[in-house]
């Protein structure tokens, strides 16, 4: 069973950084998509960044490119999203996300090419 653990969410002004860490402990890197995706209530799940850890290949939405960067480490089997210059827009739960499927032709951004998803944690900035 692939788990995906969240952390590093919290309540940051306008202008502020979080770094959020993504576990994936029981999850093999391979050629495959890694992913964050948000989510604010009303709003459908948005693609906000993605990376294939095996390559270094980032991809990022158009409303974060320049303020957010994602990295892993792979010898601690983790994934993390750098977020900066936060605006309240950005106020979401933010969710981890892993595929089994082979990154080729694929955006990392699309949430249908995603298997594995975590709990989320809940960022939330203020003006």
């Amino acid at each position: 069973q692939v788990q995906l653990v969240e952390s590093g969410g919290g309540s940051v002004q306008a202008g502020g950084s979080l770094r959020l860490s993504c576990a994936t402990s029981t999850y093999t890197f391979g050629n495959y998509c890694m992913g964050w995706f948000r989510q604010a209530p009303g709003k459908e799940r948005e693609g906000v960044a993605g990376i294939v850890p095996t390559v270094g290949r980032t991809v990022y939405g158009d409303s974060v490119k320049g303020r957010f960067f994602t990295s892993q480490d792979n010898a601690k089997k983790m994934v993390y999203l750098e977020m900066n210059s936060l605006k309240p827009e950005d106020t979401a739960m933010y969710y981890c996300a892993a595929s089994r499927r082979l990154w080729y032709g694929r955006s990392c951004l699309d949430s249908a090419d995603f298997d594995y998803w975590g709990q989320g944690t809940q960022v939330t900035v203020s003006s």
